[in-house]
């Protein structure tokens, strides 16, 4: 049963309900800090309270705003929601981010204070901040503070020796939080989110997800995300334990702490999905082809499935006929898959901690094979979709009505309507369009750019998302790409880039890829290869090609030591299979060149966000060279 919060004006008003609710039960446990920290829904109230009084103490008011340059951990949660407790705004950020990108957030915000992860963080943009507007700077770590400043546990103590005073005059309509879009492209801006866009998200989700108090929620993404903080918002008011992991600990942490519920972003499920297939590549090849062979057959089994339950994506009226022919191959698949469930999936799921109820992907769009796998093995993959500016949750896929390639449906008090690119006239079901959102989660706007804001929402409130999508007649929303990634061939064909790549990167070869292409005859790529498997290859075809090491230097431009002939067959070959076996084939889809690099796309280099996703355009940007030779050819 979700608990009703309906009734609240404030935010940090859920935190003495779950106190009372669920004093003993675990809020926050970080097992990898030092110390390790765990806190009771009691004593996290305790020190929220501690700390918003300690930020009162130094001269907080109410509106100012307070930069948080921190990552994830329960000292996080419990200073961010303190500033909204004694009434200022809350401004969040990773401690790691470029440095002039904080100078910028922390100068752009008009930040009064600023709470930073350690001594570290504040000496990287201390030399170049304007200290004058300083009331006060904190430290989250423990160490010993320069003079005039104060650490975490000092702030509680002086919290603790006087009254907190809630402000009244802070209401439903108050700012909450900037949290600054880290985009792909520009200046970041930061986008205004109130306490009704944060309460409308703890009152909607649990239309996605239902979770018992005491539940384990594994949290692996950034906290300062809206997309990773309103979930945990949400998963917090209903009683769930949320554990901290990180990449290092990701697997043994699902094998400790078998969680439950778990918000990730498709590059998590696709490390669990290549995890698996890692070891399968382990096996004898008598082994790996008896595997692949029964997970073909299973894979046929679930696909059948869908028609017969009306949840193919491509076939959504089925005629009785056709769900009649797809029962009774279901019929002929299921013992098949009744194998594979006992040889293969239960021991995958076990490695998973064994307890998953349910796994929430957002942040990006899911590729078509994660899908179908996690739905082969029994652990229910839902996709929600959203932006920064609407707080962020959107639409999202339920237990219920899991339409595989598709966002799900609005979440309650949502509109959702598709227009004409150009005329902004609505657009039938099932016909591509821009994706206009209106409802209560939608932002307040852009902090100092009305002009911004204007471009994006209009006089009757409507958000323009910028992506490009279809509605289908029972109101499931399918995402096809974003309108400023499309790429326009000469042909005058229209290429969405992002659903051809999700097909290329099925291939085992493919570690990464971007399609480029704008005003060219036809598509190009810049590819990240997948060394390990393509030396294993090498290998078995006795090939006797000359790989880097793994400790070679890959920021080189161009991976010259891969220019085989029979490599960039091998890699022309995967990529013309996994485009043609796309749905929706076309052949303007076909990559006709492509260069390689060794260097992956991470966040060190700059080129993905903080949710995993490649920055298209500083990838674009920083390959220019490469990308007009290859066109050159």
């Amino acid at each position: 049963m979700v608990i009703d919060y309906k009734h609240l004006s404030r935010l940090s008003q859920v935190w003495p309900i779950t106190s009372q609710k669920f004093p003993n039960i675990v809020a926050l446990h970080s097992p990898h800090s030092n110390p390790e920290i765990k806190l009771t829904f009691k004593e996290l109230w305790e020190k929220m309270q501690y700390f918003a009084s300690g930020l009162q103490s130094l001269g907080l008011k109410k509106d100012e705003k307070v930069s948080i340059f921190a990552d994830n951990s329960p000292r996080w949660l419990v200073s961010e929601q303190a500033v909204m407790l004694a009434g200022g705004v809350n401004v969040v950020r990773s401690a790691v981010a470029d440095t002039q990108e904080l100078l910028y957030i922390f100068q752009d915000s008009d930040s009064v204070a600023l709470i930073v992860e350690d001594l570290k963080t504040w000496q990287k943009i201390q030399p170049k901040l304007e200290q004058k507007q300083l009331k006060f700077v904190i430290l989250l770590s423990d160490e010993t503070t320069p003079e005039n400043f104060l650490n975490y546990e000092q702030v509680l103590k002086i919290g603790a020796e006087r009254t907190l005073v809630e402000n009244e005059e802070v209401n439903i309509d108050s700012l909450a939080t900037l949290i600054y879009t880290s985009g792909t492209s520009g200046q970041p801006k930061g986008v205004m989110l109130t306490h009704r866009n944060l309460l409308h998200q703890i009152n909607s989700l649990g239309v996605i997800i239902t979770p018992n108090p005491g539940d384990i929620v594994l949290s692996i993404l950034p906290c300062w995300h809206s997309y990773e903080r309103s979930g945990e918002y949400y998963l917090l008011s209903q009683g769930c334990t949320q554990i901290y992991t990180n990449i290092r600990y990701f697997k043994n942490d699902l094998k400790d702490y078998h969680p439950h519920l778990m918000v990730g972003v498709p590059r998590i499920w696709e490390s669990i999905y290549e995890g698996v297939q890692k070891q399968f590549q382990q096996y004898p090849t008598k082994k790996q082809n008896f595997i692949y062979n029964l997970l073909g057959l299973s894979e046929k089994y679930v696909l059948k499935r869908r028609i017969v339950k009306k949840l193919a994506l491509e076939n959504l009226k089925p005629s009785l006929v056709k769900r009649f022919l797809a029962a009774i191959q279901t019929i002929y698949l299921f013992p098949c898959h009744l194998i594979a469930e006992r040889l293969i999936y239960r021991s995958i799921r076990k490695n998973l901690g064994g307890n998953f109820k349910t796994l929430v992907s957002g942040g990006g769009a899911l590729a078509k094979h994660l899908d179908t796998f996690f739905e082969a093995i029994g652990v229910d993959l839902l996709v929600g979709y959203g932006l920064t500016e609407t707080s962020p949750v959107v639409t999202a896929r339920t237990v219920k009505r899991n339409l595989r390639g598709s966002s799900g449906q609005a979440i309650p008090q949502t509109q959702i309507k598709i227009v004409h690119p150009e005329t902004r006239e609505n657009i039938p079901f099932g016909q591509t369009g821009i994706v206009l959102v209106r409802g209560p989660q939608v932002m307040q706007g852009y902090y100092k750019k009305a002009e911004a804001t204007s471009k994006v929402i209009d006089s009757d409130g409507w958000f323009d998302t910028g992506d490009l999508g279809w509605i289908s007649n029972e109101n499931d929303l399918v995402l096809t790409g974003r309108a400023k990634d499309t790429i326009v061939l000469t042909n005058g064909e229209n290429i969405e880039p992002e659903p051809i790549e999700n097909a290329c990167i099925r291939s085992p070869y493919i570690e990464q890829i971007i399609l480029v292409g704008q005003d060219q005859k036809s598509l190009g790529a810049i590819i990240v290869p997948n060394l390990e498997i393509l030396q294993k290859w090498n290998l078995e075809n006795k090939l006797n090609l000359k790989f880097p090491e793994k400790s070679a230097d890959f920021t080189q431009i161009k991976a010259s030591s891969l220019y085989d002939k029979r490599v960039l067959e091998k890699l022309r070959q995967e990529l013309s299979e996994q485009i043609k076996n796309r749905p929706g084939y076309r052949t303007d889809d076909q990559i006709k060149t492509f260069e390689l690099i060794l260097e992956p796309f991470s966040l060190d280099n700059s080129m993905m966000t903080q949710t995993l996703k490649i920055k298209r355009s500083v990838v674009m940007e920083r390959y220019h060279d490469i990308i007009d030779e290859m066109f050159e050819k």
